[in-house]
């Protein structure tokens, strides 16, 4: 009998400690999508540097709340940086095999590592249309 406890108290410790390595992976990837959503949302700011890996020189900086979106198949990065409340621009730029990108979140941002951030956006549910009539844009 003495036996079977000790494996069993064995085999409580050995889980614990695998669950506990699982639980650090998990609350990192959820801290990660919880930042990653928040920059998509516009509320980190970002600095994205393009950089000439021969000539050895940085092309461009791009500073403020900027959203990326990486198209690896087409070799293109856009960066869209909210500016005011209501105004927005947006950049395309594109890699090749000398040029090279790095994003870098400026400050800290809090995050909850127990829960996802879902956001909904009434504006992103219920489109704003624009018609035309007559040749006339009305909107």
């Amino acid at each position: 009998m003495k036996i079977s406890v000790k494996w069993l108290l064995m085999l409580f410790v050995i889980s614990y400690i695998a669950l506990s390595f699982i639980g650090c992976s998990r609350e990192a990837d959820v801290a990660s999508r919880n930042l990653s959503v928040a920059a998509e949302q516009f509320q980190i700011e970002r600095r994205i540097i393009f950089y000439n890996s021969i000539q050895k020189e940085y092309l461009l900086s791009i500073e403020g709340r900027c959203s990326l979106e990486i198209r690896s198949g087409e070799r293109v990065v856009t960066v869209t940086c909210k500016t005011s409340n209501t105004e927005y621009k947006k950049h395309y730029l594109g890699l090749s095999d000398n040029v090279t990108y790095f994003a870098e979140q400026l400050k800290e941002a809090p995050v909850n590592v127990y829960h996802y951030k879902v956001i909904f956006r009434p504006q992103t549910i219920i489109p704003d249309i624009d018609f035309e009539r007559e040749g006339k844009s009305n909107g």
